[in-house]
């Protein structure tokens, strides 16, 4: 193969991508897409405010009135014993948006049945708003039915309440803490997004082929070139279009979020950023109330300093909150061992299954023909995607070691089981298994590729696939 004449492939190839419309629409849109799912939630959250709900309450039991404190959102309203039908039918009129109807209590079952009726359906979290407060009502009418002093204290102090660490220990027998959410969610993404990158970029590579191939442009370039070269060419070309539209997706989104966090009142990018929460833990007496110390106990700590030590374990599983484990967690996490290992796994990965496409294209003149072929191609990227989901709750488990040993599963299976911890000597055999893989995979390709690319007027199949493989 000449490199010479493949450099040539992949720059047409490469060239003739990036100046598409459609490149260049999906390299702007989709940042401002994504961008637009940073910030407008917050907008939303932080602008509109719906209007206080004005609630008319009709309490036969006599227990639960009194647990109704009227909020910014719902207000309470109480009629006593009133005739709840008639207020049903004119609460419209008297300017009520629901009227909560209590039941007489029923001292044997020491139950109500609560009743509410709305206009228009409320929304979920004013129902389980209302819906709580009749409980603890409820429950405090149970706890005074048994007559027992400080009964009510007793059942609060026998609650468990017990702050649950979790932490790794590396081979010097050093520990740091380890948020099994925040690793299952980075193997989720992992695993989620190398799936969607090799079949979108994959299929790239098939539907490339098949337009060459439909508009007889690959005659002339099959004169010039070999078919191998034009087939690496193009596989290439397209997988360095996808490294530069996927860097240019981080970038743009990354500006326009940095732009529109410029337009926006401090406390809204603090929410937007997670700032707030890193200026309440530089604030000793803010980290107090979060970790639920005495603030005397902590002052004069550096608060960020107990996020970036790594070694200081006690500190961070007693007395940093929720954010802070977090970002202690990810501040543990080997990310740049993480980044490298994925572009490791997806470019071996994408190619391997890009050359199957490659050869898929060749084979088939439309892609509605390419329907049958791509079976063997799409179902173990779907076993991937299966395991990958298993991974998170069983990373050591044994379908979950051979997915990530099998090399057409592995970039997918062993991405997912990353952030959990694999041994290096799995991580070289993976990969050695990988490459080999490929490189059987990609000389049969090129076999099927060298004829499929000419063959017009007749729909291949499986037989006909075998055939090409045996030809010399």
């Amino acid at each position: 193969m000449n490199l010479h004449t493949t450099g040539l492939i992949i720059r047409r190839e490469y060239l003739n991508k990036v100046k598409k419309k459609s490149f260049l629409i999906t390299t702007f849109v989709v940042p401002i897409l994504m961008a637009a799912l940073c910030v407008v939630p917050i907008l939303l959250m932080a602008t509109s405010k719906d209007k206080a709900k004005r609630i008319a309450v009709v309490d036969q039991s006599g227990i639960v009135m009194s647990f109704l404190d009227s909020t910014e959102t719902i207000v309470y309203e109480d009629f006593g014993t009133f005739a709840a039908d008639t207020l049903k039918k004119h609460m419209r009129d008297m300017g009520f948006d629901a009227v909560l109807s209590i039941s007489p209590l029923d001292v044997k079952e020491k139950s109500v049945i609560a009743d509410l009726t709305s206009i228009k359906p409320l929304g979920m979290t004013t129902a389980e708003s209302i819906n709580h407060r009749v409980d603890k009502a409820l429950e405090a009418y149970r706890i005074d039915s048994y007559e027992i002093p400080g009964l009510e204290q007793i059942i609060k102090d026998v609650k468990g309440g017990v702050k649950f660490n979790t932490y790794t220990m590396d081979e010097e027998g050093k520990e740091t803490i380890s948020e099994s959410g925040v690793i299952s969610i980075m193997s989720m993404i992992f695993g989620l997004l190398i799936f969607l990158f090799i079949t979108l970029f994959g299929g790239m590579v098939m539907t490339a082929v098949i337009e060459e191939k439909s508009s007889r442009v690959v005659e002339v370039l099959i004169s010039s070139v070999k078919a191998t070269e034009l087939m690496f060419g193009k596989i290439i070309g397209v997988a360095l279009v996808a490294l530069t539209q996927f860097v240019l997706w981080i970038v743009l989104t990354a500006a326009l979020v940095a732009g529109a966090t410029a337009f926006l009142p401090k406390d809204m990018v603090g929410q937007l950023t997670g700032t707030a929460a890193a200026s309440q833990m530089a604030d000793p007496e803010a980290l107090a109330q979060m970790a639920g110390v005495d603030a005397s106990q902590i002052a004069g700590i550096d608060a960020l300093s107990l996020v970036a030590a790594s070694d200081s374990t006690a500190v961070a599983g007693e007395e940093m909150g929720e954010v802070a484990v977090v970002l202690q967690t990810l501040q543990n996490a080997p990310i740049a061992k993480f980044v490298i290992l994925f572009l490791i796994f997806f470019i071996l990965g994408y190619m391997l299954y890009a050359s199957l496409y490659a050869a898929i294209g060749s084979a088939v003149e439309s892609e509605g023909d390419s329907q049958q072929l791509q079976m063997p191609v799409t179902i173990p990227l779907m076993i991937a995607y299966f395991i990958a989901l298993y991974t998170f709750n069983a990373p050591d488990s044994a379908i979950a070691f051979w997915g990530s040993m099998i090399p057409f599963t592995s970039p997918i299976v062993m991405l997912a089981r990353l952030p959990f911890g694999v041994p290096d000597w799995q991580l070289a055999v993976s990969l050695v298994l990988l490459v080999a893989t490929f490189c059987v995979c990609a000389w049969l390709s090129a076999k099927i590729y060298k004829v499929g690319i000419l063959m017009f007027g007749k729909k291949s199949t499986f037989k006909d696939l075998w055939k090409w493989l045996k030809l010399k």
